[in-house]
């Protein structure tokens, strides 16, 4: 029995590894513990530096010059993670780096100006993760059956598979961000503290949690007509939030030892996932009506589909990835939240015209009551070479936002490439996203631009 366990949990790791498209690549960064290899500490380590140009919003300056287009240079992750199984029932994680980093802020709380302790500068290192579990029922030992029970600051936050996307191995450069709706809000950069259970039955995998949100207190604005209240974040001392994910897995079975879900697999897995998912708070957001203060659940669901299949012969290595889902979110009425991945842009009081209502830089609404529809999909080009020094992944997404704070729906696209020279371990990935951008809430978007060069190195 210790070596069908020794072997389950070799074949986990391995299977984990090669899925990144990299044959060379082995055990990684990994500390045996005991000649069977089943009890150790692996180490990875990334890195992904962004090039970007990108069309500003109306109004906007950078720094004290008023600008319609910039180039900039940031640094999107710079992260460590580290995880023991001490035995084959009991393990430890810890996930811990940077995020954001850019010329004018991401910088250590109290930056300013410029300088040693400048805008932007010696960014704080905080924990990403920070969890244990322990394997109630193992593969096997309880017919088709696992369970494994775990605490602590974890990214088991249902909803979606993409909720849950590993950042390694994303198809497209990034997450479409709409996909982790608290971020940085009631989470901890999509992660709150709280307990989980997770395993599978046969093809069906799971994974439940029940979670102390991070308290937010956002002021709502006091109107007197109930059509016009805005829901902002504001859950007091906060309830307890559900959250679960259940998919199944049709064709290869994927692994569930990290929580880190695979967004392509290149060919090396046949794997087609249906799944869907929830997040509950009660109490989570408010209005004001007449001072009259009102509380608002948060309740979000999705359902998606996953596909990665490889295409014709072996030697050709062709493959075929593909992503869709649809998100219904109610943060309480008119709830709509903007965001800007790295924004390096500010307000210009100076400017005449029409401002975007999101904001400056590169802000759009993100997340809001509604539904959100998201498609993406890929094609690994083919290659007769045996160790092929540049794998090359076309792909394309669509995103359709029709939020009720909005009278008029979005709709934005990416379009690029991955170009792997070590699977998703060495990587360039090339794309140019619009977004939409709103003058008034009654308004048509228009759209604009940006172009992004990602640098990544994961070990």
């Amino acid at each position: 029995m210790k070596k069908i366990l020794t072997f389950i949990g070799l074949a986990l790791l391995s299977s984990s590894l090669y899925s990144q498209g990299s044959p060379d690549y082995g055990s990684g960064l990994k500390l045996n513990l005991n000649p069977e290899g089943d009890k150790y500490v692996r180490f990875i380590l990334w890195n992904q530096i962004w090039l970007r140009n990108t069309e500003m919003n109306p109004g906007t300056m950078v720094s004290d010059e008023a600008t319609k287009n910039t180039w900039n240079i940031g640094n999107r992750r710079l992260r460590a993670l580290a995880y023991a199984q001490i035995t084959k029932r009991y393990m430890v994680l810890m996930h811990f780096g940077i995020n954001n980093q850019t010329f004018i802020n991401g910088g250590a709380p109290g930056t300013t100006g410029t300088g040693g302790y400048g805008n932007g500068k010696k960014p704080q290192m905080f924990f990403h993760d920070a969890w244990n579990e322990y394997a109630v029922f193992l593969p096997g030992e309880a017919g088709k059956f696992s369970l494994s029970l775990g605490a602590g600051l974890h990214y088991y936050m249902g909803l979606s598979r993409m909720t849950m996307a590993s950042t390694l191995n994303f198809l497209t450069v990034d997450s479409p961000i709409f996909t982790w709706p608290l971020i940085d809000n009631s989470d901890q950069f999509a992660r709150q503290m709280g307990m989980f259970a997770k395993g599978k039955y046969g093809k069906f995998e799971y994974r439940f949690s029940l979670n102390k949100p991070f308290a937010t207190n956002l002021a709502p604005v006091d109107v007197t007509n109930p059509a016009a209240r805005v829901a902002v974040d504001n859950n007091g001392n906060p309830k307890f939030s559900k959250a679960g994910y259940v998919e199944y897995q049709f064709l290869d079975s994927e692994s569930n030892l990290l929580p880190f879900k695979v967004g392509s697999y290149l060919g090396t897995k046949k794997v087609f996932n249906l799944g869907a998912g929830f997040y509950h708070q009660k109490d989570g957001t408010r209005t004001s009506v007449n001072s009259q203060i009102e509380k608002h659940d948060i309740a979000l669901y999705a359902i998606d589909a996953f596909a990665d299949l490889p295409l014709g012969n072996a030697k050709n290595k062709t493959a075929l990835s593909a992503y869709a889902g649809f998100y219904n979110y109610n943060f309480g009425p008119n709830y709509l939240r903007n965001l800007g991945i790295m924004n390096v842009g500010s307000n210009d009081p100076n400017f005449i015209g029409d401002k975007a209502i999101a904001g400056a830089g590169n802000l759009q609404p993100m997340i809001g009551s509604g539904n959100i529809y998201y498609l993406q999909a890929a094609l690994l080009l083919p290659s007769n070479a045996d160790k092929p020094k540049i794998r090359i992944q076309p792909f394309a997404a669509y995103t359709n936002k029709n939020f009720k704070a909005l009278e008029n729906s979005s709709s934005q696209f990416d379009i690029g490439a991955n170009w792997f020279i070590d699977g998703h371990h060495a990587k360039l990935t090339t794309q140019y996203s619009t977004r939409p951008t709103y003058t008034s809430a009654s308004a048509e978007p228009k759209s604009k631009g940006e172009f992004i060069l990602q640098f990544q190195i994961y070990l």
